[in-house]
């Protein structure tokens, strides 16, 4: 059975996308810890993301950067943390968190609630300054 990220990338459900080439797309997390908190997923559905192949292992972490420098530039965070659980989805992803102070709590257990029209412009923020 197909995972909830692979019915994303088959446009079977809705996300709000910030960038996406042949291999791998990026969209925000339905449940943020942060604004921008963005989702990097490859294309082939692979659960772990340690099983991934070298080489797209290695073209994940690139695009991730690519994701990372966009979301600095557009929400201005101190940096972009990075987190890799993969419990959650059975579908290699790595999650990209805007910290925007030294005291904020990258807890993947802490969600926030943001409307769908911010979310919608948070991520034209982020696809705005995506460079593929």
């Amino acid at each position: 059975m197909a995972s909830i990220f692979t019915k994303i990338i088959r446009g079977e459900l809705p996300c709000y996308k910030v960038a996406e080439n042949e291999t791998h797309i990026a969209f925000l997390d339905i449940n943020p810890v942060a604004e921008g908190h963005t989702l990097i997923i490859p294309k082939e559905e692979i659960d772990y993301l340690f099983d991934l192949p070298d080489t797209l292992l290695a073209d994940t972490i690139l695009f991730a950067k690519k994701v990372a420098l966009a979301i600095d530039n557009a929400l201005g965070p101190v940096r972009t943390g990075v987190v890799l659980d993969g419990r959650e989805v059975p579908h290699a992803h790595i999650h990209l968190v805007p910290i925007y102070s030294d005291t904020q709590s990258v807890s993947l257990g802490r969600k926030l609630d943001i409307p769908g029209e911010i979310m919608q412009e948070i991520a034209n923020k982020i696809a705005a300054e995506v460079n593929l």
